[in-house]
């Protein structure tokens, strides 16, 4: 069993700053492809970064495009999401999904392992 685990989320004013982490551990598979996805209250789960094995493949959603960075250090088996400009819509319940894999995809039913998530408050 791999397992994920989320932190670094917290309270945060409008224009500020947070990084992610999702450390992945447990039984260890050779690759993997990693993705962020986030959950505001009475909606569904969404797409906001990925990325392959190697970190050379990156995708955003474009909402989030030019203010998140997706990244990951293998040797730790930790992968990053930095996030810039917060705003209030940025507010959700976030996510990392891992898929043995070396590819990176946007859709969450491709993920086969999952952390319990980290709240993220972005306030005005």
């Amino acid at each position: 069993q791999v397992h994920l685990v989320e932190s670094g989320g917290g309270l945060v004013q409008a224009g500020g700053s947070l990084r992610l982490s999702c450390a992945v551990s447990g039984r260890t598979v050779s690759y993997y492809a990693m993705g962020w996805f986030r959950q505001a209250p009475g909606k569904e789960r969404e797409f906001v970064a990925a990325i392959s094995w190697s970190g050379s493949s990156t995708e955003y959603a474009d909402s989030v495009k030019g203010r998140f960075t997706i990244s990951r250090d293998n040797a730790k088996n930790t992968g990053y999401l930095q996030m810039n400009s917060l705003k209030l819509g940025d507010t959700a319940v976030y996510y990392c999904g891992a898929k043995a894999d070396s590819g990176y995809y946007r859709s969450s039913g491709t993920y086969d392992y999952w952390g319990q998530g980290t709240q993220v408050t972005v306030s005005s």
